[in-house]
């Protein structure tokens, strides 16, 4: 079995594990359980505070005492256990401490399965950059996969899509062990050299010395923020259309309504019936942008580098934002579409390229720990941040007193917010890119 395709199934649980509950959460929260909006917010946080110092931790342990590989695996049949546990939780405050400790052992894992992944790539001596996005790819298909299997199984409100996840989560686990070994690497510095930094495990943390890592983290957590934005309200949004007198009447399709429906209805009419009854299938759209993306990657790299692909994602996700600002289940549909799409350039020009980056611009033996440093900037305090802004200023200015929400208000305003990220990392990011090299600017097989 080829080293390709034993981490493209690794990829494809990763994301699977995740895309059983992140999007549909919330129908399982407002329309199961019968919650209350303000702590279902704190859930949604529950993935930034971990972020802030898990991954951070977890790459210090990789890569000074556990292999990442053996680490990764422990995280996961761990997760497992949690996830297992969530059908049994009765109280929302219950349930984001549950939440909380699921994503303390889920988040670790996306930045340890970039650094297994790299260190098995280069243990092959293949080029990073060209043979990543192709793998990565099918965790974007594992997340859609999820997402079809959930919904088509009408999982989207009941506590099945917690069941799938935990079964995902325990075969991963278990598979993590017959990864290629990605033993700890700190050890290979000299001990008289070992700063206070080295000692306590924070080495990664010197990037930050380096003015244009310390001006792209910054911007990395700005962007986290806007992610952020996307996962809490993106479904909800689809959701609160089944509210609204043209779209109340709209049933749920199963396999057989949906062929006769084939038959019956226009296609614009069963268009509209699935934004508005299965929206979870209308947001896949976005993981399907990505696998066309993410192949693009390479090619965008080398010939740009990484300031304009950057920025490219900032104004992606403005026209994002944009687009939902004006789109519906009607005569709108194709902006909400079209936004979907965009999310894929939005999201892999800001992730996974980010990703390649720090590994081009970091030492080996901090690979776990720099890779755990860029997620907890992003998912970390650009999640938390993103959460805890946004619902200030929702309920501030964009809700109702009868609880309504003004979508169109609410989009624009982070329409507007990523326009002046963008602008502003396109001044204050200095970087010179010479076209055939990595995002680091080093040649494609160095490590920058």
């Amino acid at each position: 079995m080829s080293i390709k395709f034993r981490l493209v199934v690794m990829n494809f649980l990763q994301f699977f594990v995740w895309g059983s509950w992140l999007i549909t959460i919330g129908a399982y929260w407002f329309q199961n359980k019968h919650w209350g909006g303000a702590q279902f917010g704190a859930i949604f946080s529950t993935m930034g505070i971990a972020s802030l110092f898990m991954p951070s931790i977890a790459g210090v342990i990789a890569d000074k005492y556990v292999n990442a590989e053996k680490l990764y695996g422990l995280f996961h049949i761990a997760g497992a256990v949690v996830l297992f546990c969530v059908p049994l939780v009765t109280a929302p405050g219950t349930m984001f401490w549950v939440m909380l400790v699921n994503m303390m052992f889920y988040m670790p894992t996306i930045s340890l399965s970039i650094a297994v992944g790299y260190n098995a790539l280069k243990r092959e001596q293949l080029d990073v950059v060209t043979s990543f996005p192709p793998i990565r790819v099918w965790g974007t298909i594992g997340f859609i996969a999820a997402l079809w299997t959930v919904s088509l199984l009408h999982l989207e409100t009941t506590s099945g899509q917690f069941y799938v996840a935990s079964a995902a989560s325990l075969a991963l686990g278990l598979y993590a062990f017959t990864l290629p070994p990605c033993p700890p690497k700190l050890d290979h510095l000299a001990a008289s050299s070992r700063s206070m930094l080295d000692t306590l495990g924070l080495t990664s943390f010197k990037l930050f010395r380096n003015a244009k890592m310390a001006v792209f983290f910054v911007f990395a957590m700005l962007l986290g923020a806007a992610l952020q934005l996307t996962n809490a309200y993106g479904d909800t949004f689809l959701h609160d259309f089944a509210t609204l007198a043209p779209y109340k009447d709209m049933a749920p399709l199963d396999w057989n309504t949906f062929f006769a429906s084939l038959s019956e209805h226009s296609f614009s009419e069963l268009a509209t019936r699935l934004a508005v009854a299965h929206p979870a299938i209308i947001m896949s759209i976005s993981q399907v942008s990505e696998t066309l993306f993410i192949l693009a990657i390479p090619f965008f790299l080398k010939r740009f580098g990484i300031k304009t692909v950057m920025f490219i994602s900032m104004a992606a996700w403005a026209l994002r934002f944009g687009l939902f600002a004006y789109g519906n289940p009607g005569s709108g549909l194709w902006m909400i579409v079209l936004s979907c799409i965009v999310y894929g350039m939005a999201f892999d020009f800001f992730n996974i390229s980010g990703s390649l980056f720090v590994e081009s611009q970091s030492d080996p033996a901090i690979r776990a720990s720099a890779q755990g440093l860029f997620m907890m900037m992003t998912n970390g305090f650009g999640a938390v941040l993103g959460s805890s802004i946004s619902g200030v200023v929702i309920e501030a200015f964009f809700t109702a007193p009868d609880g309504a929400k003004d979508w169109h208000g609410i989009w624009i305003s982070f329409a507007a917010y990523s326009a002046v990220v963008a602008i502003a990392f396109l001044v204050l990011f200095r970087h010179k890119h010479v076209p055939g090299r990595d995002p680091g600017g080093s040649m494609a097989h160095g490590t920058g």
